[in-house]
């Protein structure tokens, strides 16, 4: 409680000085913030097109704002006011600091090595991630869409499935592509019986010795036999249906949704096309590693990492191959990452990918080494586990046209809950990076100001 409060507090103070600097909407606030105050005065029927998320943002600010205001006396201008908007997401920040904790304990609740401490700074740190916490002072879906799908992952893993499934609605209302996440809920239920079914079986042939995990051929194949005998089964099909059930109804819901819909975005489609981006896998990954250094660049893994590759190099050539073509046959660029200057990724791209066409080609191996690293961190859990989070990986980045940090989140907060917990050192550097970046991101919103030719109106940096 104290820690949650004292961020909360630092946060106000942050809040305060961003409020004071940047008064107006900024960038997608100019839809957001009218659409809000349309429904705050009631214009429920009121759309604008240019939006492309459900309104379960404006829904949930109303429903907070409104009682605030007749609470405290508030009229006119204050109600709904750009800087109350913002601070509903502020007050999600605080939800998700909450909720990392209890889930950061459920997860490792066996390692009892773990200190209450360590929980506690694995929670700030991640709740400091920087590209989450920087839209905690602007009026964006982000923090909500957090709040909530993690909200649904905690009751998924304490068996409140029913609970789960409508927060995973809550989710969707907030971005449509959080359906994947309620497909997480029901294959980490899946995942845990198969384990469980894998166990006996190998149980029943007496051959405890040999994991599930060793990734031999002989080994693959008959778990993807057992898988097969599994899955075909009636009786166990009931059973998996009984359990998932709810999860069920809302992809179901979401199917009707897409169907009735003409598509998942909701208003400007033209700009939000689906299509296989194989190559947002490689750059997960690598965002990944980055943010994650402390634990995933130590010179144990990369010896590790070198060691596999001079074991395995008929595998490690494979996938080279099969990278290079996937870079070739399906990277696209996006035409607001070419043409917005405001956005990190504008930088990344033009000075990384487009300093030459082999580039793209070149970084090849640092992607195998971040996709191995991603994995061997996954290792202690099961190969269902891993494989039922792989698929949603896939399915929440891959048909993502545009190069946007923001759709990361929630995929690289799943994986670093997931990961063993690293030793204080690596946590104490962990946040301090986060601190470093969180500082200069701000620094850089706030003071290095820009203005666009035949425009009057103040441009500011930001993830």
């Amino acid at each position: 409680s104290a820690a949650v409060s004292s961020a909360f507090l630092l946060s106000c103070l942050l809040f305060a000085a961003i409020n004071r600097r940047q008064r107006g909407p900024y960038m997608d606030e100019v839809f957001h913030v009218p659409q809000a105050q349309a429904y705050c005065h009631g214009r429920f029927l009121q759309w604008d097109p240019m939006i492309t998320t459900l309104p379960g943002l404006y829904l949930v600010s109303v429903g907070v704002v409104k009682p605030a205001a007749w609470l405290f006396g508030w009229t006119g201008s204050v109600v709904c006011s750009v800087g109350m908007l913002r601070f509903i997401n502020l007050l999600f920040s605080a939800g998700n600091f909450y909720l990392l904790y209890l889930l950061l304990f459920k997860i490792h609740q066996k390692n009892k090595a773990v200190s209450g401490f360590q929980r506690i700074l694995s929670a700030l740190t991640l709740a400091m991630f920087p590209t989450l916490y920087f839209f905690t002072f602007l009026y964006y879906t982000d923090p909500g869409s957090v709040f909530f799908t993690l909200f649904a992952y905690l009751m998924c893993l304490y068996g409140n499935h029913k609970t789960s499934a409508l927060l995973g609605f809550c989710g969707f209302m907030f971005r449509q592509t959080n359906i994947v996440w309620t497909v997480f809920c029901a294959g980490n239920v899946v995942a845990e019986k198969l384990n469980e079914a894998w166990k006996t079986e190998l149980q029943k042939k007496k051959d405890e010795k040999i994991s599930s995990r060793k990734g031999s051929v002989s080994d693959l194949m008959r778990m993807l036999q057992f898988l097969i005998k599994y899955l075909i089964s009636p009786k166990n099909l009931v059973r998996l249906t009984a359990l998932t059930w709810p999860y069920i109804i809302l992809v179901t819901v979401f199917f009707g949704f897409v169907f009735i819909n003409g598509g998942i975005v909701v208003g400007d489609r033209s700009s939000h096309e689906a299509c296989l981006h194989f190559p947002q896998l490689f750059y997960f990954l690598s965002f990944t590693v980055f943010f994650s250094f402390p634990h995933l660049l130590t010179p144990t893994k990369i010896r590790k990492f070198l060691l596999s590759l001079r074991k395995h190099p008929v595998q490690y050539s494979l996938m080279a191959v099969v990278s290079l073509f996937l870079i070739w046959k399906f990277t696209y660029v996006h035409k607001y990452l070419l043409a917005d200057n405001r956005h990190y990724t504008f930088y990344v791209w033009r000075k990384v990918f487009q300093r030459h066409e082999l580039v793209k080609y070149l970084l090849v191996p640092v992607y195998i080494f971040a996709g191995w690293s991603f994995a061997d961190t996954l290792k202690s859990k099961s190969i269902f586990w891993i494989l039922m989070s792989f698929v949603c990986l896939l399915a929440v980045t891959v048909p993502q046209e545009l190069l946007e940090f923001r759709y990361f989140i929630l995929p690289f907060l799943i994986y670093r809950l997931n990961i063993p917990f690293p030793s204080l050192y690596r946590q104490l550097l962990e946040l301090a990076f986060y601190i470093v970046v969180n500082a200069v991101t701000f620094y850089l919103f706030l003071n290095r100001t820009f203005q666009w030719p035949n425009s009057d109106e103040i441009q500011r940096f930001m993830w």
